[in-house]
Formats: C-alpha cells, structure tokens, sequence
C-alpha cells in the first residue's frame, strides 16, 4: 500500500495487522527513514520509498539498499487525473542504472501515452488509475499497460 499521510509512522502496525505485505511511505513524510525502514520489516513487510517531484533522486539513494521498491512521482501526490511530468524519467533511469535489482514504481499520469516512457526508463512497476478508470475498455488499457512493462523488461534483460 501507498501512504500518503503526515506520519507514517503510526500507521505500520495497523496496516500490517490489516494483512497489507508491502508499506510504500513518503520520503518527505518522516524525520527517521531508518528507523522506519526497520518497523516496516519487523512487522512483515516489504519495504517501498517514495520521491515527489521537488525531491531529487539522491535523497533516496542512501536508503536504495535496504527497500524493495522506489516509487518515483510523476505528478504531484493528492488527487487524480493530472498531467504526467515527463521530466521525472531520468530519476527513473538513474535508479535503473545504479541500482539494477531494484523495483522502480512510477506513479501519476501513467496510461497509453506515457508508459512507453516510463518503461523505456527503467520503470518495472506501474501505477495507472485514471487512464484504466476513464477508458471505454479498461481491459484493453491494463493490457497494453502491462505488455510495454513486460517486453522493455525483457529488452533490458537482453542488453
């Protein structure tokens, strides 16, 4: 689950409880990422890191090696339907480059005509709500959105 609140903190224990495997918090939310980091995996689960756009990719680099995915903003967090913001892709690929096995979510924005860019970056995780939400065929829409995932997975694997 992605945690868009003030305090991630207090949130750990209740959302393990609820069952939830993987805690996605916001960098800019905490004053201790570490110690956070080591809450979420003393209550089982995977640990995600998430960047808004003011926030540069080196501030998330110190704590790469002890999450399991980082999740790079692609619009500003809060409500959807905004406009994907393309300038976001090289913090995707710089992630994709020093840190290879990392699982790196893209959210905001994310549908037919922007995922091509978020995979091509270096994106294996996606977030598409309002794209999937608003088509007169969402099935169609997940499958593309998974398909672009997969074969620039593959591409990267071949390289």
């Amino acid at each position: 689950m992605h945690m868009m609140v003030a305090r991630p903190e207090q949130w750990v224990k209740p959302m393990a409880v609820a069952g939830a495997n993987q805690y996605t918090f916001h960098l800019e939310a905490t004053d201790n990422p570490g110690a956070l980091i080591k809450d979420i995996r003393e209550n089982g689960m995977k640990v995600g890191l998430a960047i808004k756009p003011g926030t540069t990719v080196e501030y998330l680099a110190p704590w790469a090696n002890q999450i399991d995915m980082a999740l790079v903003m692609t619009v500003e967090p809060g409500f959807g339907g905004q406009k994907f913001m393309e300038d976001m892709m090289p913090k995707v690929h710089w992630l994709r480059t020093q840190f290879p096995s990392l699982d790196i979510e893209v959210d905001g924005g994310v549908g037919p005509d922007t995922v091509h860019k978020c995979a091509e970056a270096g994106a294996n995780m996606i977030v598409s709500g309002s794209a999937i939400m608003r088509s007169e065929d969402p099935r169609s829409v997940i499958n593309l959105l998974r398909n672009v995932c997969s074969e620039a997975a593959q591409k990267c694997s071949l390289d």
